[in-house]
């Protein structure tokens, strides 16, 4: 499926939140979201998910579901948002719960998006027994259930160490090439955005607009390789560029409000 964006205005009462923020996801596409902090990245994933009614614009998804797909468009969150007193089979369940499905049906999509996600072993265990990169596994294994057109992140791996970050990237990216899953990821950290995504948007500081599209030009699998080294570097320090000055300013206004 395609997702388009065209989002002319977006505003909170007198607090305009984006401005002229138009773009199109792929199917199979990875695209980035990146800006300073306030520049409305979440608000943009929100109106892409529907949380959020558009002040003026519309986001639209074209083309045929997946076969069996229950959801087209499915989160994964920053903080998990796990249920602490359910297991991580009874947690990937949840969203399957008001879908007209039989029980086989149900504990079906379960062991395969545990299966997808490598958390077989671990179903039977709660929350509180897992590390926080397995728990947002779970989060993602929640979102694959449904088998969603589109998968929607917000930040997934900020609030984990480094070392944890990088062995989830490493998942992301099996997950993305095995599947080809189409995806829009909010994210504040430049070194994802290179590893992950095919493109990415650059927003400037609030009133969000698209300062520019980056294409990242090498295939994901490749990105690590020492003859990609100084194509990645320099576009890190071009994506920098576009942000460095805007992102002081915004801190300074974020420290204000």
């Amino acid at each position: 499926m395609r997702l388009t964006v065209d989002i002319r205005q977006q505003s909170y009462d007198d607090l305009e939140v984006l401005r002229d923020v138009g773009f199109a996801v792929e199917e199979g596409e990875v695209v980035c979201l990146i800006g300073p902090s306030g520049c409305g990245k979440s608000t943009l994933l929100g109106l892409v998910g529907g949380l959020i009614r558009p002040t003026d614009g519309r986001v639209c998804v074209e083309g045929a579901l997946p076969a069996g797909s229950l959801n087209p468009v499915t989160y994964v969150f920053q903080d998990f948002a796990l249920l602490p007193w359910r297991s991580v089979a009874a947690n990937v369940a949840f969203p399957l719960e008001h879908h007209r499905l039989s029980a086989a049906e149900r504990d079906a999509l379960v062991a395969d998006a545990l299966a997808r996600t490598g958390l077989t072993e671990f179903r039977d265990a709660v929350p509180k027994q897992l590390s926080g990169g397995m728990r947002q596994r779970v989060g993602i294994a929640r979102a694959l259930v449904v088998k969603p057109a589109i998968l929607l992140l917000d930040e997934p791996l900020s609030a984990l160490d480094a070392q944890t970050r990088e062995l989830l990237m490493e998942d992301f990216l099996d997950l993305w090439l095995r599947e080809r899953i189409t995806a829009l990821y909010v994210t504040h950290n430049l070194d994802e955005a290179l590893r992950l995504a095919d493109r990415v948007v650059v927003l400037s500081r609030r009133p969000g607009r698209i300062k520019e599209i980056v294409a990242i030009g090498i295939p994901q699998r490749d990105r690590a390789s020492a003859a990609a080294a100084a194509r990645i570097a320099s576009l890190r320090e071009h994506l920098w560029s576009l942000i460095r000055g805007e992102a002081a300013i915004a801190e300074r206004e974020m420290a204000h409000v």
